[in-house]
């Protein structure tokens, strides 16, 4: 009997658990009020006495529930009042894969969250002044980290980017200091994979325009075109000058130099900070027309943002 009323009693505890985590995570879906979350995430449940470290939820798994429901209000909140544990690696019950980086900044890509993905950029930055640091267990190294998503392939978040056709992304990771050079376990840039994904799709008539200004964005900071299929695109020129058009192929081949305005764009792009990236972009002296399009000024982004209502 005192047996079976221990097991009672753990498999109400448990039930009580599972019940809290989907309560936090409907609040977070919902887009309940900043303070309201933060009431329950900080709320201690009736954990075993052996999961007594995670009574509540941290930081860092409230900022992932976030970004899955683009609660921007809340990610805003957390990036600036939990900076470091905002960004740290979550706790046992969010990890996906054995990564040593926190997977955030690859969720908001994933999800094509541009608002919060600029936020945690700029947080990158305030921690260490650059996304692209080398230290892997570091936030501020998640511009250049394929982070977790079971990304064992070692790409990249502009990887990700370029595969999943995001072209505000794509921008912003460039601009933020990513590496378009960098390269995944099979040697491929990020161009690489864009390249693959444009051959994949280039019959479909959905996504046209996105794919056009992925490869645009990209090769604005790509003074120096350095990339795996190379050789590809020379064998099978007919096809390819399809792909990209023929101008964007002889230049991706060596066979012409870069267009005129393409080659502005690289020297204007290399002199902006990283820091305030987005807005030195919009701050530049040149026609709007001519300026990477898709990202509005930090400014404007958080005006933009609805605040969720009580």
């Amino acid at each position: 009997m005192a047996s079976l009323a221990v097991s009672s009693a753990a498999q109400s505890c448990e039930e009580h658990r599972h019940s809290f985590s989907l309560l936090f995570y409907h609040a977070v879906r919902d887009l309940k009020p900043v303070w309201m979350l933060e009431d329950m995430r900080a709320m201690e449940t009736f954990y075993q006495e052996e999961d007594a470290c995670h009574k509540t939820y941290t930081p860092s798994e409230a900022l992932l529930y976030a970004i899955v429901h683009d609660h921007q209000a809340y990610a805003r909140y957390l990036l600036n009042r939990y900076i470091h544990e905002a960004l740290a690696k979550p706790g046992k019950r969010f990890n996906l894969c054995p990564s040593p980086a926190a997977p955030h900044l690859v969720m908001a890509v994933r999800y094509d969250r541009r608002y919060i993905l600029g936020l945690i950029l700029q947080a990158t930055h305030r921690i260490t002044g650059s996304p692209a640091a080398s230290s892997s267990s570091s936030p501020s190294s998640c511009a250049d980290r394929a982070g977790c998503f079971h990304m064992e392939d070692g790409r990249t978040p502009l990887h990700l980017a370029c595969e999943l056709l995001h072209p505000e992304a794509v921008l912003m990771l460039l601009g933020s200091g990513a590496s378009p050079r960098a390269l995944d376990r099979d040697g491929l840039t990020p161009l690489d994979v864009l390249l693959e994904t444009l051959w994949n799709w280039n019959r479909e008539v959905k996504g046209a325009v996105s794919r056009r200004q992925c490869l645009d964005n990209l090769l604005m900071f790509m003074p120096k075109v350095h990339f795996k299929m190379k050789g590809a695109l020379r064998m099978e020129p007919e096809r390819w000058s399809e792909v990209l058009g023929e101008e964007t192929y002889k230049y991706l081949t060596e066979r012409k130099p870069a267009p005129l305005i393409l080659a502005a764009m690289q020297t204007v792009l290399r002199q902006l900070n990283p820091a305030t990236f987005p807005d030195s972009l919009h701050e530049l002296p040149i026609p709007s027309s001519l300026k990477p399009q898709g990202l509005l000024p930090v400014t404007q982004r958080d005006s933009s943002v609805v605040q969720p209502s009580v």
